[in-house]
């Protein structure tokens, strides 16, 4: 059996040795080296420090030639030897095998890596391996709660390992101040800042939940975008804006072009004496939305619709909803039907799309999903969309839409005998 050490780079060794020249299945160096980066990228190798479960030594797989291509390519068989030999922190093991000219020869059996300092050597992974232990050595003296972590996501840890230092006293400063009831900005640890905290927040909800107790954090939130809520930090107010549009029941002194934006407790608390509320998405539509006895117009941007949830005065308002005609559009009426099921759509209708044909857009990613709370016209509506039985991806903005047409469709929704405030 041979083993060759030294101070060969195992990585330039590779990409300069010159290759078989017939095509072959035998197992090459860098087929071997690919073995041990399996290893290194599923972690176990950085596991295994922490466990102190050895992994060496450890017999690679090694495809090697048939008696038949041994004595049909021996040249060849030669310089795959060769190679092989030649390999650096690897033990060849050999066996006899007898060609028919050149008589008895060594051909390699199995190759073995003995220690995981080899092993590291020929994936050149020391120096990563030393930043590692150093996370091993620091958790286990400040947070050995977290080793446990440390077997299962190696990989991530060795991602932080420039950070780790700081991490760890975030999960401290957790752990002596559950749920603390404070913005980000006031926890105050040196060389901590809230942009550290709010950048490292996938990471740290880890780390937090595996030495937190249970009633420590809100299982009911989850996500970077509502870390906060999960582990007791105040968060900025949701803000909502909207415009009233009628002067007899402005908020504030003066005409009707009123910007407004509150936070959702205070929205929630409003006494607006208004009858209906039009929302759209649309930043533009939201300004220059025409008048309308009795109503407020609210700028919805996007999903989510659960910080209008504690207004309950909007329950006894008409409520009409003015998305883009697309997939979308109507996968946000269906959601902002799951807090108020009372809502209309309004200029989401065929008439409108068929009107400005001229201005149809693709939509890039259409919503496939069924929507259950779509009425049986809009259902019929979504699914011609959905499946682009009128147009492939077929979209029309909002904004493209006439504003003559809006105002007719409006002032048409005024003298209806239907529109009356709900129960």
């Amino acid at each position: 059996m041979t083993k060759l050490t030294g101070t060969t780079n195992p990585q330039n060794f590779y990409k300069n040795r010159v290759a078989t020249k017939v095509l072959s299945n035998w197992t090459k160096p860098g087929d071997l080296c690919d073995q041990l980066h399996k290893l290194w990228n599923r972690g176990e190798l950085l596991a295994s420090l922490v466990t102190g479960e050895t992994l060496f030594p450890k017999r690679l797989a090694l495809k090697a030639p048939t008696s038949t291509e041994m004595n049909e390519r021996f040249d060849e068989v030669r310089t795959w030897i060769a190679e092989l030999l030649a390999m650096p922190y690897c033990r060849v093991e050999k066996r006899e095998f007898k060609h028919r000219v050149f008589g008895a020869n060594a051909v390699p059996n199995a190759v073995w890596v003995d220690t995981l300092d080899d092993a590291l050597a020929l994936i050149g992974k020391r120096r990563d391996v030393a930043r590692f232990t150093a996370l091993i050595d620091l958790t286990t003296e400040r947070q050995p709660q977290l080793l446990d972590w440390l077997v299962k996501r190696p990989m991530r840890a060795l991602e932080q390992s420039d950070d780790w230092s700081l991490l760890l006293e975030i999960v401290a400063w957790l752990l002596a101040h559950p749920r603390p009831d404070v913005y980000l900005r006031q926890v105050d640890i040196p060389g901590v800042h809230s942009k550290f905290i709010e950048s490292h927040r996938a990471v740290l909800a880890e780390l937090l939940d595996t030495v937190l107790l249970p009633e420590a954090f809100d299982t009911t939130a989850s996500g970077v975008n509502q870390f906060a809520r999960r582990y007791g930090f105040r968060d900025k107010s949701v803000r909502i804006r909207f415009r009233i549009l009628d002067a007899e029941h402005a908020l504030l002194p003066g005409g009707l072009i009123q910007d407004i934006s509150l936070d959702a407790e205070s929205f929630a608390r409003l006494t607006p004496n208004i009858t209906r509320v039009f929302i759209t998405e649309n930043e533009i539509n939201f300004l220059a939305f025409p008048e309308v006895k009795d109503s407020l117009v609210i700028f919805g941007a996007g999903y989510g619709f659960e910080m209008l949830s504690k207004a309950d005065w909007l329950s006894r308002c008409r409520i009409y909803y003015w998305g883009d005609i697309d997939t979308h559009g109507f996968a946000i009426l269906d959601q902002l039907r799951s807090q108020f099921d009372h809502v209309e759509s309004l200029l989401m209708d065929r008439n409108t799309l068929l009107a400005f044909e001229a201005h149809w857009g693709e939509e890039e990613k259409q919503e496939l999903r069924d929507l259950p709370r779509l009425n049986s016209e809009e259902k019929a509506f979504y699914d011609d969309l959905r499946d682009n039985r009128i147009r492939k991806n077929l979209r029309l903005e909002q904004e493209k839409i006439g504003f003559g047409w809006v105002e007719s469709a409006l002032s048409a929704l005024i003298r209806s005998a239907h529109d009356v405030p709900v129960p």
